[in-house]
Formats: structure tokens, C-alpha cells, sequence
């Protein structure tokens, strides 16, 4: 190519070597490739088989068809037990267990609650009155829902015999709360008061009006009202105005400073 009767090559000679040094660094990089492929462990297969390198990630044909043996890695995933998972419930005096297949009921003083595990998961009950959470398939997805599983069990039992509870407090001018019947009334700076149907099974207790307590057997039940009540004023990070939970530690930022004189 010639631009205004002058050769690009002449003019940049550079780029030629620079695209050959290219080049030869991807044959070098396939090479290593096949080096490492050749390393691995033999795999023999039926004729019409194809398989898939874990290297160099290409479906060769293998066997009668092919006229030789591939050689490429074998990689066996070997899922541990979870920590967690292994642990055994233990059940507290006076729970009622219900075991059904797949699911699980418990009932206590506070209410009843229950569980539908997955096919990965089986429960058991052993002689010692304990509850067993194992895995049933050795898979990624079985490793994953084991120690899951077994906490959720663990909040049951511990749902229905103590209860949880989430602590949040207001702090604003003005900011109050009280407890009308079944429904949650605030005073957050808005035009109007904001209302909130407390959920069935959950109750709030309010103290010194701006203190709020959220009380239920179920956990997660208990967890989402909080979050949904903290969600209407998120605490702010000048003057900490908002809706925070009790233990919550809000990082301040330094407002604007104004010219000094």
C-alpha cells in the first residue's frame, strides 16, 4: 500500500515485527498449552465419544474413529462436609416435631412453624432426640443448601421456644411512634403519619415513643418488618436523623465548612 508515493512499510517499519513477534507468541502460548494438556492423565473412551479438554477447552473425537488416545485432565470434585451443616439441633424441652417426608413441622409455646426441604437435603431424627441434617446428593447445589438448611431448622426450634427480636430507635425532632390496634403509626417529617400493618405472628412494643422492639418466631418474618420500617427514613450521615436499629453505627461525614476570615 502507498500513501502520496510512499510505502507504509518504509515509513513504519516497526509495525511488521511488531505483528510477527505477535505471532509468535500466540504459537508459543498454544504450545504450552498442548504441553500441559499432554501432561495430564490419560482418558480411553468408547469410539464416537467426544470429549472436552479442561485446558485447552476443544471437543475432540476419541477412540476407534479417532486412531488415538486423548490425553487430557480428569477432574473429580470431592465436596466436603459443611461445618455448619454436620452440626447437629438440638431441641429444646417442650417442641413438638413433626416429620413428613420432605417436610417438617415444629410447634412450641410461641406457635408452630415448618419446612420444605429440597431433594438435596434429607432430616432425620436420631435416637438421642436430635435432628440431623445430611446431605443426599454430592453436588455443588447439595454443599451449597447444607449449612442453609441447617440453620433454618436451628431458628426454628429456637423461634418457637424463645422468640427474636429486632431493636430500632428514631432519632429526629419530632420523630414518635406508637402502636394503634394492628397497625404501626410514625411521625417521620412528612406531611402525613405513616402507617404499617403489623404482620400476623409479629408484635412491636414502643418505649419512650421512640424506641421500637419487633418480636416473632419466625426470623426472616421478624428481620423484613424491621428493614421495612427502618427503610422509611434511612438514617443520614450529617446529623444521624432517621431510623437506625439499636446497635447500628452510623458513620458521620463533616458538612460543608464555610471560608474562614
Amino acid at each position: 500500500m502507498h500513501v502520496a508515493g510512499l510505502s507504509l512499510t518504509c515509513m513504519w517499519p516497526g509495525y511488521l515485527d511488531r505483528d510477527r513477534e505477535r505471532e509468535r507468541e500466540r504459537e508459543r502460548a498454544r504450545a504450552s498449552w498442548s504441553a500441559m494438556a499432554s501432561m495430564a492423565c490419560s482418558v480411553s473412551s468408547p469410539s464416537g465419544i467426544c470429549l472436552r479438554s479442561g485446558l485447552a477447552g476443544e471437543r475432540v473425537p476419541v477412540g476407534a474413529n479417532a486412531g488415538a488416545t486423548l490425553r487430557t485432565s480428569s477432574l473429580r470434585i470431592e465436596c466436603k462436609e459443611s461445618r455448619i451443616g454436620k452440626r447437629p439441633v438440638e431441641v429444646p424441652q417442650g417442641i413438638t416435631l413433626t416429620l413428613d417426608g420432605q417436610c417438617l413441622a415444629v410447634k412450641g409455646p410461641l406457635g408452630e412453624l415448618s419446612q420444605v426441604y429440597p431433594r438435596e437435603i434429607n432430616v432425620t431424627r436420631e435416637e438421642s432426640g436430635l435432628i440431623k441434617v445430611v446431605k443426599a446428593l454430592d453436588t455443588r447445589r447439595a454443599q451449597q443448601m447444607h449449612g442453609l438448611f441447617r440453620t433454618l431448622t436451628d431458628n426454628m426450634m429456637v423461634g418457637v421456644s424463645k422468640g427474636f427480636e429486632k431493636k430500632l430507635q428514631l432519632v429526629g425532632v419530632g420523630y414518635r411512634a406508637a402502636v394503634e390496634k394492628s397497625e404501626l403509626v410514625m411521625n417521620l417529617g412528612f406531611s402525613h403519619q405513616v402507617r404499617m400493618q403489623i404482620p400476623a405472628g409479629i408484635t412491636v412494643k414502643v418505649e419512650e415513643n421512640t424506641r421500637l422492639t419487633v418480636f416473632g418466631r419466625d426470623k426472616c418474618a421478624v428481620g423484613d418488618f424491621a428493614a421495612s420500617i427502618r427503610s422509611w427514613r434511612p438514617p443520614e450521615p450529617y446529623k444521624g436523623k432517621g431510623i437506625k436499629y439499636a446497635n447500628e453505627v452510623i458513620r458521620r461525614k463533616e458538612g460543608k465548612v464555610g471560608k474562614k476570615k
